[in-house]
């Protein structure tokens, strides 16, 4: 079991609380702290990535965070379920992609209003 989070039985540091099971068997949410701790951990991380320039850090960027960021990487695994860090992780590049798409629209629109 090595493996695992230390959360989820691994072997480990500090350990994350079990998770709470709900009458039909799922896991319960986490609570409010738990979140606020996640986010926070998700920000450092992410502001670590921007101050190293690195966007992806799944893809080709990902042995860059691990050396650049990795107390930051090692904390917003450690606070986040391991769907959500892959949420935001995805999330990141993809809302980059999305803020690159609008600007050159909107380039394209000033073109276009140019020329008018």
């Amino acid at each position: 079991m090595g493996w695992l989070p230390s959360w989820l039985g691994g072997s480990g540091g500090e350990s994350k609380p079990t998770p709470q099971v709900t009458s039909d068997g799922g896991v319960q949410a986490p609570n409010r702290r738990d979140r606020a701790r996640c986010w926070e951990a998700r920000d450092a991380y992410f502001k670590c990535l921007d101050k190293h320039n690195i966007l992806d850090s799944m893809g080709p960027g990902a042995a860059d965070a691990k050396a650049k960021c990795p107390v930051e990487d090692t904390e917003f695994e450690k606070n986040c379920a391991s769907s959500w860090v892959k949420y935001f992780r995805e999330w990141r590049v993809a809302e980059y992609k999305k803020q690159e798409r609008l600007r050159m629209i909107e380039a394209e629109n000033a073109k276009a209003q140019a020329q008018r």
